[in-house]
């Protein structure tokens, strides 16, 4: 009786999914034709996802269904292929003629053209979003290579002259905010580049260039008058800082020889190392001289402090594994022990001796597991190392 209750309700669930799938099919075949293509395709896509949450009884006529639904589907994706290669074909031919229009030198009529391929363009609908974007920017390259050259011919029709006393105006100016600039190196540096830019602008005519060069010229006289002075100031403190790390290279030097890897050694090196930025600069030739000097110093401590922290590592590490390995042999010993009691156990009689014997496993295996934990803490350990 109840078998065949079972089959009476597997046979109605089966006639359910057949007649949801047939749904879903006429489903399919009355999806509207419609300029908004990706409606449609939100209903394809939710069509067949609510086509697979059907379950599958493997019947013929579920795979006929299945053909059927699927050429329905397959016929939307082929129609939106085939509005996309449209639009490709479009856009492509939209470039070619960009592209053309590009080199022409006929300004007036070639923008009027780019104008009319642009509103072709927004009207020639999408090929799909990956080849919209590398479409996109062809055509949009062509356009701005038009639109530059475009604007490259306009610009200089205004005038050489006219654009290097402009550009002058500007050096002047940039060069009148740097004549106060006590950044010497880096002042210097953009003043060479503001008179490369000064020769490279041109003549701005007989009218204006000389008037123009005594401002600029005024400015760059100002600040190298400062700099000049600033620096014989700066070579005779230089001097005071060669002596005072000179000192600290010799307080190095002692304590490097002595080869004794203290805290407290290792603390003055570091000190040293901070008093030696506070020093300041004793000029790049001589700075760079007692620098090395100093810098062999500090290395050949600090590669002796490493040896030695190496040492010492490795010394823990070889004990940490000698308790590791230690801790080993107790869990394979008490392992055996177990065994043993496990094999004498089977000839005591009284319940009593059994429960004392099983109690005698219990607590040794707890003791092995808490040796495994700390085997664990120490592969842990030496892991992090």
């Amino acid at each position: 009786m109840y078998q065949e209750n079972d089959d009476m309700l597997e046979v109605n669930d089966f006639d359910e999914d057949i007649h949801r799938r047939e749904a879903l099919i006429e489903e399919a075949k009355n999806i509207p034709a419609t300029a908004d293509w990706n409606e449609v395709m939100r209903q394809v896509n939710d069509l067949r996802r609510r086509w697979r949450r059907i379950h599958f009884w493997d019947s013929a006529y579920e795979e006929k269904l299945a053909e059927e639904f699927d050429s329905y589907i397959d016929a939307f994706y082929a129609k939106r292929n085939e509005i996309y290669q449209s639009a490709q074909k479009l856009k492509e031919d939209l470039i070619a003629q960009a592209k053309k229009t590009a080199l022409s030198q006929e300004w007036n009529q070639a923008t009027e053209e780019m104008n009319a391929l642009m509103a072709q363009w927004k009207a020639s609908g999408s090929a799909g979003k990956e080849k919209d974007d590398a479409l996109w920017e062809q055509f949009n390259a062509a356009r701005q290579e038009f639109f530059d050259r475009k604007h490259a011919y306009w610009t200089e029709l205004k005038g050489k002259f006219e654009n290097a006393r402009q550009v002058k105006e500007n050096l002047i100016e940039q060069a009148a905010a740097l004549e106060d600039s006590e950044e010497w190196q880096k002042t210097s540096e953009k003043f060479r580049h503001l008179m490369d830019e000064w020769k490279a602008a041109g003549s701005a005519g007989r009218d204006h260039e000389d008037a123009l060069w005594e401002k600029f010229n005024a400015s760059r006289q100002k600040f190298y008058e400062k700099r000049n002075a600033h620096y014989e100031a700066l070579h005779a403190e230089q001097a005071g800082h060669y002596e005072a790390k000179k000192k600290l290279v010799d307080q190095a030097k002692e304590i490097a020889e002595l080869k004794e890897y203290t805290r407290e050694n290792t603390k003055t090196m570091k000190d040293l190392g901070v008093e030696w930025k506070t020093i300041g600069s004793c000029g790049k030739e001589q700075e760079d001289q007692i620098w090395k000097e100093f810098r062999s110093i500090m290395d050949a401590y600090f590669d002796g402090l490493k040896q030695w922290n190496e040492q010492r590592h490795q010394q823990w590490c070889q004990r940490m594994q000698d308790a590791r390995t230690r801790k080993l042999e107790l869990i394979q010993n008490q392992k055996r022990q177990i065994q043993r009691m496990k094999e004498e156990m089977v000839g005591l009689l009284g319940q009593r001796a059994i429960d004392d014997m099983q109690d005698r496993i219990e607590e040794k295996e707890e003791f092995i597991t808490k040796l495994e934990a700390e085997v664990a803490d120490i592969d842990q350990t030496l892991s992090e190392q």
